[in-house]
């Protein structure tokens, strides 16, 4: 096992997760939330519906790959800068004000322009953008829709990496741009990409569970999450160049052990 990379998933989960956490809880008592499709948010029609919108937007990415060949880069990184802003801007504004949290989302999106290249600016800019986005989604959605889509999406990733493999080409375009979409962890032996997705569905079950149930369910899910990406990135660890999905088995468990919560009454 590589005591580097392991270190690395683990803190880089942790914050995601707990910053996240915080944000989600924040959102709550604020009584914030983003209508899907439905405003009752355990209606599962918004988890349809969000699955959807992932495909149809993975869709317009690949057919401007196909399409507009390089100049799809200049396609990627609008997209990249308008999540960034906006993410940023959400989770800035929890801790510091609207104010100077969209002071700072303009300086976070300007940077990912000026430094474009830089490692460290690219994972600090996943990690915010992991936040904003699993902490509103996962407030937003009851837990029946969010199993609902972690099931749908989990199934997706599985394909989407071992048949049509179309998932692998993204990542790579991604990764060869530097953008925000994965986060890097880097090892004498090889630079790890993991999903930003890989921790944004682990948010959004979590923030639902948080919500509906408890904050010791939530970490049983979250639990449940890390279990399964440890053994995973532990895998590919083993089996450098060969892409494999963490959602299937981090689905699994999460689903698993938040079911576990509910029997023994968290």
């Amino acid at each position: 096992m590589n005591k580097k990379l392991i270190a690395q998933l683990v803190l880089v989960f942790l914050i995601t997760q707990l910053v996240g956490l915080y944000v989600a809880g924040f959102f709550v008592q604020e009584d914030i939330h983003a209508t899907i499709v439905s405003e009752d948010p355990n209606d599962p029609l918004n988890s349809i519906a969000l699955f959807a919108y992932i495909l149809a937007f993975t869709a317009g990415l690949l057919a401007a790959m196909f399409f507009l060949k390089k100049r799809a880069g200049y396609f990627l990184k609008a997209f990249e800068l308008l999540a960034v802003f906006a993410t940023s801007w959400i989770v800035a504004s929890v801790f510091v004000g609207d104010l100077i949290g969209i002071a700072f989302a303009i300086l976070l999106t300007a940077s990912r322009i000026v430094l474009s290249e830089n490692l460290l600016l690219r994972n600090a800019a996943s990690i915010i953008a992991i936040i904003g986005a699993g902490a509103l989604l996962g407030v937003s959605l009851g837990v029946v829709p969010v199993i609902v889509f972690v099931i749908l999406l989990s199934a997706y990733d599985f394909i989407a990496v071992f048949k049509t493999k179309h998932m692998v080409t993204l990542a790579k375009a991604m990764t060869k741009k530097n953008l925000a979409f994965t986060i890097a962890l880097p090892t004498k032996e090889h630079k790890f990409e993991l999903g930003t997705g890989d921790l944004v569905v682990p948010l959004v079950f979590a923030s639902a569970v948080l919500q509906e149930a408890s904050v010791n369910a939530a970490f049983l899910v979250l639990a449940g999450s890390l279990i399964g990406l440890l053994i995973t990135i532990n895998y590919s660890s083993k089996h450098i160049g060969k892409a494999l999905p963490a959602l299937p088995l981090q689905g699994a468990l999460m689903i698993a052990l938040f079911a576990v919560a509910k029997i023994a009454g968290f």
